[in-house]
Formats: structure tokens, C-alpha cells, sequence
């Protein structure tokens, strides 16, 4: 077990404004991560990359997302709750509140890189709002400050905090306060809002502890707001009660979903709500380092051993399953239902980022720069404006980004994040500064007392070649750990979950002042160059940028006989509008060429394309495979449906007995879909793709959740007038756990040359089943328009994946 070592008080001006690191020359810290990070404010993207996205971050995102917040009533909650206008708690949710402390975090990081008076002015007048709805003790929650007497929202206790373990989000609330707080106190010197954030974390002293009451907080987060109030206020209070909320954990009735099924020293395993639990396992990280507990560092290690091994998508993203927007089991990784939710990427940076200040090694980077330009980064559009939830790796056309959500923990998490990732280029201990992340940049630094300039010359992540010209402002020895990416050394992520196909070795090249230098890869995963640092001294480093086949562990059943593709850091797909519209029919034999274009200024805001020759395959009139010649496009998985809905994958077949056929046409799959109740998934049912069993995720359906108790119908025009016979249809049933079950009853409708709809005369039972092909027999009719009617249960939805009549 490594030790946790103590540290010294890091350089003000290196962590001044590091959105972890929070930490103000008063209040010197006997103990903190042996990694100091620096500063996002220190390091100035200049690329085509990250600095445009920053700027849309400011530009487009954050001024949405706070348009939505005035315009759902979240802001009108702090105004109610403060007397300012008349009326009730009216929003969806009670964690509403944390959407304005997030943009606030994200605005306050991005007015550093990009000054901008009026959005300054707007957090001044949003934390006016804050301070208004705060009661005199210091409690702030709108749902029961502003709630209705007599009739507050279902999830609001009778008394505080009751209810945190399970829906209320109180202490999630004051977890998001104190984020933003100390970011908005650290970018602008203002103590309005953290002011404010004291008040409160002072109450949860005064209330929670030893003693005190011990409801354990339902949501996660607010271990990582303590922490950083610790850092900002020196208040050992806060760190304490960081610990002991995390000490509850074990004690609940939540079970796995909150990660309170064992004592948090105790679990190995990634379990549950994957925001929940990667926000916890931050939260340990912290307070192992601010505390030296040994007991917390065992237990995040062996988890992260876990998700590393068995639960990480080849994308970065984590969570497999939209039950419970949880964990799947050990190398649980489907594709279409993948959840990936934007906000457990985001989390998921956070704590591989704390693990490496904590250990020093590059494996935690490997993990965090997949997620972070994969996983993370399609959780926004290109054009800043609309977002994923989930983030899954395959669909049909039943995904698209969204404009907002009720649930808009992901957008605003967004704006939070974006701004911030130069935060994560680079770190220093004693007189080692590491570089972690490629990105060209301007920094100014300090080593050891000495101001340093480093400028980083590259086009990453589309070249590899990566030249950094540092300048001291004496020359100075020190130690530059530059870190190489697992990617360059044939090892895609740390652990044995995906390979590559065929690897062959590409040296990394490195020379220093314009000679090529020999070196070592330490067991850290870095190249150590110790020398005295001198005015322009300029190192280049160019890692090999081919084009890499991936593979999954044999135990990941859907990844199973396909490969996914990669170059340097980028996960490809494959998406309909450069393949004729189709890629799930596509088999990528492993003789195949793939090539790389030469990077394409105007296409998806910039990207280089893969490109090969491929096969689309499909049935024949007896069922035979037909192989037809096909080139392939593929494009980063960060880009897709930013071009209309429609197909795309990540993992393509490698053989034509792996593939996926396209049926053969028929009457209903050709035939326009309708349906009483429209969503995404519409398309799904005339697809022609049955299931192996009625909850099978790998095939799409068309799901009515969490519509129930209702008569519905879903209907087929055909191309012209049929005559038919016969109607089948596969119902969907997650039962016992999930929330939609067979119909009570259904039945086949046609419409009459009269236009009235009428029952088919059946000459069999209709008959409901799980796991079967439901079908039925009636008498002949002849229409060009033909349904399904079915009622739900009372208490359950219901969800089809197949509809056909013969």
C-alpha cells in the first residue's frame, strides 16, 4: 500500500484557482495530496481544439442554460423563497437549486480565461437571489423555504433533512453551494457567495455529527463541498463532518443503489447510481488525503481496480445499465442501452484525476483523457447548444441531444466542466512539473520559487507531434515528467478489458534542443528528464497516431467478434449519414486497410475521418447472407448526431457470421409508423430485428415509459392497399424490477374503406406472453392501414420491440 504522504502549503499562485484545489495562504494545511494540481487559469489553451470549445462554453452553453433557469421558474424559486415575488416551489424536481450553483461555478472559471463583465454582473445578481432565500440559520433549500404549507413536494420531509437518504436532496444541494462558492471566491475575490455557503456548513455542523442527527446524504456530493470549504477556511469542522457523512454509508436502507449496502472501507466493487458513487469515491479520495486514512485509500483503489477491469466502456463512460442509471455487473457493457450518463463521465474525471495527485502514476490519465475527449465530450453538440443524458455506443435513430431536460444535471454540469480542463495539463511535487494532457498552450508556472513559461506547439489530438519550449525565468534544474499515453504503448486502457488487434510497436520519439534523446519509461507510466532548465530549451515528443482495431474481454458478450476502432486518444464510429444511411449491416474483416485523411477543417468543426473498404450485408429471398462491397466512413464518437438521427456504432462485426443482416423488405417494413403516444424509438418496431427474449437490451423497442393505465395504439400504412391475415408482435417485460410489463390485452384493428377503424374477426385467441412472439390468425381484409390496440396495466407501461402483419 502506498503511503499517503504529507505537504507542505503549495505555491498561491500555481493552485490558486484550481477548480479542486482550494486552498488560500492563511490557512496552511499540515496534510493534503502529495500532487499539487495547477491551475486552469495558469495554462491558456491556444489550440483549435479545447479553446474553441471554452469560448462556446461561455458564448452559447452557459447563456442557455441559464435562459432555462429563469425560464422553468428555477430561478424564481430563490425569489419566492426570499419574499421577493408571491408564489410556491413550482419547479420538477427539488435538486433544481443545484443547476444555478453550477452554471455559477462554470461562469466564475469561465470569466478567468475570457473576461466578461456581464456575465459577472449575472452571478452577482443570481447570489443576491441565494442570499435573500437563505434562512437566518443558514438552512437554503427553495423546495421547503418556498414550498407550499400543507403541500410540499412528495420528496420534502416533514422535518429537515429526514428525508436526505432518500429523494430530497437537501445535503446534494449544499453540496453544489459550496463547489461554487469557493470557484466564485477564488476567480473574483468576491465573498458574497461564500458567505453564504459558511452560513450553511456551519448549520450542518451544528446539526449532523456525533450525537447529532446521522441521516446519511442521499445523493453524494457533499463530501467534496466540505472538503474544498476546508481547504478555503481552514475549519477542521468541515473535514470532520466530510468523514462522518461518508461513515454512514453501511448503515442505510438504499442498498446498493446509494452505495450504503456495506461500510464505504469495505466495498471493492463499483455499485449503483454511477454519479452517486464516482462523486463518493471523490470524496473519499479527499478526505484520504486531507486526513492520511489509509482504510479509504485501500477501499477506492480496489474499486477503481474493479471499473478499470470490468465496468469502463471503451468510450470512458461508466454505467451500464438505465435501471437505476447504475453499474451493470462485472463486464455488463452493452452498446444500444448503454446509459453513460454525461454526468458520471464527469465524475469519473474527477476522481481518476484525485487518484493520480494521490499516487502519481499515468494509468488514472489514461482513463481520465479517454473519458474526457470520448464519453465526456459527445455530451454536448458541437454548436454548445443541446445535449445527451445518456451517451449510449449503437443506435437505430431512436438518440438525439436534447435542447434541455427537466432532470438538468447534465447541462449545467457541462458549463461547470468545460472551462476548467486546462486545469488538467499539468501538476507538480517538489521539483517535478508533470505534463499530462497535449494541448497547445501558454503557461506560466513556478518551480520551486522560479517563474517558468511553457508554451506547448501541437495539433493534438489529430497529430502527435508535440513540441513544449519552456523558460525559466533563471535556469534552474528541475525534473519534467512527461507523461505517455497508454495508447502509445499498445495498452488501449490499464488492465486486460480491451486490446489491441495485431498491436505492432512504434517507438515514441523524443529529442531535446533538436537531437534525438534516449530514454526510459519509469513503472509510472512517465519519462523523467532531470536537467538544469536554460531560455528556450525545447523538447519534442512525436507519438505514433496509426489507426488501431480494439477488442473487448471474451466476458463482454456484446463486444463479442467486433472490434471498435481508435487513433491516439479518439474512439471512432460509424454513423449513417457518411455509410448510405446504414452501419449496423457492416462486417470490417481484419485484412482491411483503414487510412486516415489528412484533418478536415470544415467538417464537424474539424476532425480527421477513417476511411476503409468494408461489407454491408443483408438477407436473401431464403434467408442466405449476401455480402455487398461497401467503403466506410468513420468519424469520432464524439461528433455523432450532430447530422439528424439515425444509425451509428462504435464496435463493428469482424466477420459476416458476427453481423447484423438487414431483413428483407416486407409489407411492414416498408410501411409508415404511427402511434398514439410518439417518441424516438417509434422506428424500432418495423425494423425487422427480433429479440432473443422479451428483456433483451440488445435489440432496440419501443417503449410508452412511464406512461401506464392507459389504452394505446400503434399503427402501420403500407405502401399501398394489402391484403392480410396475420399480425405478430414481440412485447418488451423487464419485470419483476423494472417498470413496463405485458398488456392486459391487445388486439388488430383495420380501417375501413369507409374510414372507420374495426376489429379484425380473429379465428384464434389473442394471447399475451413473455419471451415469445405473440401472433394471431383472422379473417382476410384488405386496407392500407392496420393497428395495434393494447391497454396497459394499471401501475405498469408497456414497450414492444416488433409489430408485422402478413
Amino acid at each position: 500500500m502506498r503511503k499517503i504522504l504529507t505537504s507542505s502549503l503549495c505555491l498561491l499562485a500555481v493552485s490558486l484557482l484550481n477548480p479542486l484545489w482550494a486552498k488560500p495562504a492563511n490557512t496552511p494545511l499540515k496534510q493534503d495530496y502529495p500532487i499539487n494540481p495547477v491551475s486552469f487559469v495558469a495554462v491558456k489553451a491556444t489550440d483549435q481544439f479545447w479553446a474553441p470549445r471554452i469560448r462556446i462554453n461561455q458564448d452559447i452553453t452557459i447563456p442557455i442554460a441559464l435562459g432555462h433557469c429563469y425560464n422553468t421558474g428555477r430561478v424564481d424559486n430563490f425569489k419566492k423563497a426570499g419574499k421577493l415575488i408571491p408564489g410556491y416551489f413550482d419547479t420538477q424536481f427539488t435538486f433544481d437549486d443545484t443547476d444555478i450553483y453550477k452554471i455559477i461555478e462554470g461562469a466564475a472559471y469561465s470569466i478567468q480565461m475570457y473576461p466578461n463583465s456581464q456575465l459577472d454582473a449575472q452571478m452577482d445578481s443570481l447570489i443576491e437571489y441565494i442570499r435573500v432565500a437563505q434562512e437566518p440559520d443558514g438552512y437554503l433549500y427553495t423546495a421547503r423555504t418556498a414550498g407550499k404549507p400543507g403541500a410540499l413536494h412528495e420528496w420534502v420531509g416533514e422535518k429537515r433533512w429526514e428525508k436526505d437518504p432518500d429523494l430530497s436532496h437537501e445535503l446534494y444541494n449544499c453540496g453544489h453551494l459550496y463547489e461554487a462558492a469557493v470557484a466564485h471566491y477564488q476567480a473574483t475575490g468576491k465573498r458574497n457567495l461564500l458567505d453564504i455557503a459558511i452560513k450553511n456548513a456551519d448549520l450542518l455542523v451544528r446539526d449532523f455529527g456525533p450525537g447529532k442527527l446521522a441521516y446519511e446524504p442521499g445523493h453524494q456530493v457533499v463530501e467534496m463541498g466540505l472538503a474544498k470549504m476546508y481547504r478555503v477556511t481552514g475549519k477542521k469542522e468541515y473535514l470532520d463532518l466530510a468523514k462522518f457523512f461518508l461513515d454512514l454509508k453501511g448503515k442505510g436502507h438504499s442498498g446498493e443503489y446509494s452505495q450504503t449496502h456495506k461500510p464505504v472501507i469495505e466495498q471493492d466493487e463499483a455499485v449503483g447510481h454511477a454519479v452517486r458513487a464516482n462523486y463518493m469515491y471523490s470524496g473519499m479520495a479527499d478526505v484520504a488525503a486531507l486526513t492520511g486514512n489509509e482504510s479509504y485509500l485501500h477501499a477506492i483503489d480496489k474499486i477503481w481496480e474493479n471499473v478499470a477491469g470490468k465496468k469502463l466502456y471503451v468510450t470512458g463512460g461508466v454505467g451500464a445499465t438505465g435501471s437505476g442509471e447504475a453499474y451493470g455487473s462485472n463486464y455488463e457493457l452493452p452498446n444500444m442501452s448503454a446509459y453513460c450518463e454525461t454526468c458520471a463521465a464527469i465524475a469519473n474525471v474527477y476522481w481518476n484525476y484525485r487518484l493520480f495527485l494521490l499516487h502519481g502514476e499515468s494509468k488514472y490519465y489514461d482513463v481520465l483523457e479517454r473519458t474526457l475527449y470520448n464519453g465526456l465530450l459527445s455530451g454536448v453538440s458541437l454548436e454548445g447548444d443541446r445535449f445527451f443524458y445518456p451517451n449510449p455506443l449503437e443506435s437505430v435513430g431512436q438518440h438525439s441531444r436534447s435542447a434541455w431536460f427537466g432532470c438538468a444535471c447534465c447541462p449545467s454540469n457541462v458549463c461547470r466542466f468545460i472551462p476548467s480542463v486546462p486545469g488538467y495539463v499539468y501538476a507538480q511535487k517538489d521539483e517535478k512539473l508533470y505534463v499530462n494532457l497535449f494541448m497547445q498552450s501558454e503557461s506560466e508556472l513556478t518551480i520551486q520559487k522560479n517563474p517558468v513559461h511553457i508554451t506547448q506547439k501541437t495539433d493534438y489530438p489529430w497529430n502527435g507531434d508535440v513540441t513544449m519550449e519552456i523558460t525559466p525565468k533563471k535556469a534552474k534544474a528541475f525534473t519534467l515528467m512527461i507523461r505517455v499515453p497508454g495508447w502509445a504503448k499498445n495498452q488501449p486502457v490499464p488492465s486486460d478489458l480491451y486490446r489491441y488487434v495485431n498491436p505492432k510497436t512504434e517507438p515514441v520519439k523524443l529529442m531535446i534542443n533538436g537531437v534525438e534523446t534516449p530514454y526510459a519509461i519509469g513503472a509510472d507510466g512517465y519519462i523523467a528528464l532531470n536537467r538544469k532548465w536554460k531560455k528556450g530549451d525545447k523538447v519534442s515528443l512525436s507519438f505514433p497516431m496509426s489507426v488501431k482495431r480494439v477488442q473487448a474481454h471474451d466476458m463482454v458478450e456484446d463486444d463479442l467478434g467486433k472490434v471498435s476502432l481508435e487513433r491516439g486518444p479518439i474512439v471512432y464510429c460509424l454513423e449513417w449519414p457518411d455509410n448510405d444511411e446504414k452501419v449496423l449491416n457492416t462486417v470490417l474483416e481484419d485484412n482491411a486497410p483503414i487510412t486516415a485523411t489528412a484533418y478536415l477543417p470544415t467538417e464537424l468543426k474539424g476532425i480527421v475521418r477513417l476511411e476503409a473498404n468494408a461489407l454491408s450485408t443483408k438477407k436473401g429471398p431464403n434467408q442466405e447472407i449476401i455480402r455487398v462491397p461497401k467503403t466506410i466512413k468513420a468519424i469520432p464518437f464524439y461528433a455523432w448526431a450532430n447530422r439528424g438521427q439515425g444509425e451509428m456504432a462504435v464496435w463493428i462485426p469482424r466477420t459476416v457470421e458476427a453481423s447484423k443482416p438487414e431483413p428483407m423488405p416486407t409489407i411492414s417494413t416498408k410501411a409508415k409508423v404511427s402511434a398514439s403516444t410518439r417518441n424516438r424509438s417509434l422506428n424500432t418496431v418495423n425494423d425487422g430485428f427480433g429479440p432473443a427474449h422479451s428483456n433483451d437490451r440488445k435489440v432496440p423497442f419501443f417503449s410508452l415509459w412511464p406512461k401506464n393505465n392507459a389504452t394505446e395504439w400503434i399503427g402501420l400504412t403500407f405502401e399501398q392497399p394489402e391484403t392480410v391475415s396475420s399480425a405478430a408482435v414481440y412485447w418488451y417485460d423487464d419485470g419483476p424490477w423494472g417498470g413496463c410489463r405485458i398488456p392486459l390485452w391487445w388486439k388488430i384493428q383495420y380501417k375501413a374503406e369507409d374510414g372507420e377503424w374495426k376489429d379484425v374477426v380473429n379465428t384464434e385467441d389473442y394471447v399475451s406472453k413473455k419471451d415469445v412472439l405473440n401472433t394471431v390468425s383472422f379473417e382476410p381484409v384488405k386496407a392500407q392501414d392496420v393497428r395495434l390496440v393494447f391497454q396497459m396495466p394499471e401501475r405498469e407501461s408497456c414497450a414492444l420491440y416488433e409489430f408485422e402483419v402478413k
